[in-house]
């Protein structure tokens, strides 16, 4: 399975439990649909390893509107220096 490259908008999701998230854009969710059969497990749910500059963490994708959506942790946007509105690079590799 290949990694996954693309730069986001963090962007903030004001819900019962707050949280950051980066949408995966278009063309990436095809190949993540496609594969998602094989490693979800459950809810449409995607399982990954994702990185940030050198920051790196085990997390799953969250299926939302037709795509995915990438949480992003507060301890990686602390060690990023990273807010509300930065666009940076996401690195994803599906875990099986």
């Amino acid at each position: 399975m290949r990694e996954l490259e693309f730069t986001g908008e963090i962007y903030f999701w004001r819900g019962p439990a707050p949280w950051y998230f980066i949408t995966v854009p278009d063309e990436e969710c095809a190949y993540l649909e496609a594969e998602s059969a094989g490693v979800s497990y459950g809810w449409g749910m995607i399982p990954v390893h994702a990185a940030i500059g050198s920051t790196t963490w085990e997390t799953s994708l969250f299926p939302k509107d037709g795509n995915y959506i990438v949480p992003i942790k507060a301890a990686v946007r602390r060690a990023e220096d990273l807010d509300d509105g930065d666009a940076p690079t996401v690195r994803l590799h599906l875990r099986t």
